[in-house]
């Protein structure tokens, strides 16, 4: 089993730039593949970014492109999201998940573990 644990948000005007952090525990954890999902106000929960289990696979949601970076640590039990360029539209609770497999990694469905959320709110 995973533990995800997610940091890192606040408050921030647009045009600026946060890190989440979601810290993992268990032994295993560099064996999953792990997603960053969001829930904006009102609406679903959405697919933002992954990356493999390795590192050297990532995919972005067309709406974060070039302005996001995912990143992982395996050392660390840690993956990254680098968020520059925020917009109001990003305003969302944000999830880490995890999971083995590698197939419809883009769809919430495909996530086995995840965590509490973490705020990110933008000012316009």
């Amino acid at each position: 089993q995973v533990q995800l644990v997610e940091s890192g948000g606040g408050l921030v005007q647009a045009g600026g730039s946060l890190r989440l952090s979601c810290a993992a525990s268990g032994r295993t954890f560099s064996s999953y593949n792990i997603a960053w999902f969001r829930k904006p106000p009102g609406k679903e929960r959405e697919f933002v970014a992954r990356i493999s289990w390795s590192g050297g696979s990532t995919s972005y949601a067309d709406s974060v492109k070039d302005r996001f970076i995912i990143s992982r640590d395996n050392a660390e039990n840690t993956v990254y999201l680098q968020m520059n360029s925020l917009k109001f539209e990003d305003t969302a609770v944000y999830y880490c998940a995890a999971t083995l497999r590698t197939y419809y990694v883009t769809n919430r469905d495909a996530y086995d573990y995840w965590g509490q959320g973490t705020q990110v709110t933008v000012s316009s």
